[in-house]
């Protein structure tokens, strides 16, 4: 079996079965999965570090998520990620620098990705639109690209006006609306399983992500990330 297939067959038990009793019998299935994962996450950092001098190397491990949930504020009590998920960026698996992401989500939920996928920065998200709105054509030349809009298209959550600190009548209005900007290319089963190099496909993708995530990690240059308080 190859090791695509044993992650996506192990990972659709694993979403038809979200529960403690069937994660803990099958922990050697498990185990075989993620090294699996780890090992295509390993793969990926070679080849992304080959376009982008930012990314350093760091054990594939440390880099994937945990697929326990936090159910403490969830009104969704399932206990797990029936996913697999890693983030290769200039600190790791942090959010920020933005780097490039990967989930393996059986049932055609994969998808690689790249750019800010999170909100909860408002420090960050402040630092961007001050940069957008510095550097519109830049930004414009970036997401314009023939090659760029044929993969992907601008996402996040955003307000549905303009904040009145920045001007709505910019060419580049829409998207300082955004809370968080972020690229996603998805991925079906079938192309996972059938690719005739998959690490070269998901590699050239990202390759096309990267003018994107320098834009964003420019603005991005002074942003420090909140200690956790002990």
């Amino acid at each position: 079996m190859s090791d695509i297939k044993k992650i996506l067959t192990f990972l659709d038990g694993f979403s038809k079965n979200n529960n403690r009793e069937w994660f803990h019998e099958n922990t050697q299935v498990r185990k075989q999965a993620n090294l699996a994962f780890e090992g295509l996450v390993g793969e990926l950092e070679h080849e992304i570090m080959n376009f982008d001098y930012t990314i350093k190397f760091h054990a594939p491990k440390e880099l994937t998520f945990r697929q326990v949930r936090d159910l403490r504020f969830s009104k969704d009590k399932t206990p797990y990620h029936p996913i697999f998920r890693a983030h290769i960026a200039p600190a790791g698996k942090l959010p920020i620098p933005v780097g490039y992401f990967i989930c393996i989500k059986p049932n055609d939920g994969s998808f690689v990705g790249g750019g800010l996928f999170t909100d909860q920065f408002s420090e960050a998200t402040n630092q961007i639109r001050d940069y957008l709105s510095a550097h519109p054509q830049e930004f414009e030349a970036i997401i314009n690209n023939d090659l760029f809009k044929e993969n992907f298209t601008v996402k996040g959550t955003k307000l549905k006006n303009v904040p009145k600190a920045y001007d709505s009548d910019s060419a580049i209005a829409e998207y300082l609306k955004y809370k968080s900007w972020y690229l996603e290319y998805k991925i079906t089963d079938q192309e996972l399983l059938t690719a005739d190099n998959l690490v070269n496909l998901l590699a050239e993708k990202f390759a096309l992500m990267k003018d994107f995530n320098d834009f964003l990690n420019k603005a991005l240059v002074d942003f420090k990330m909140p200690e956790r308080k002990k």
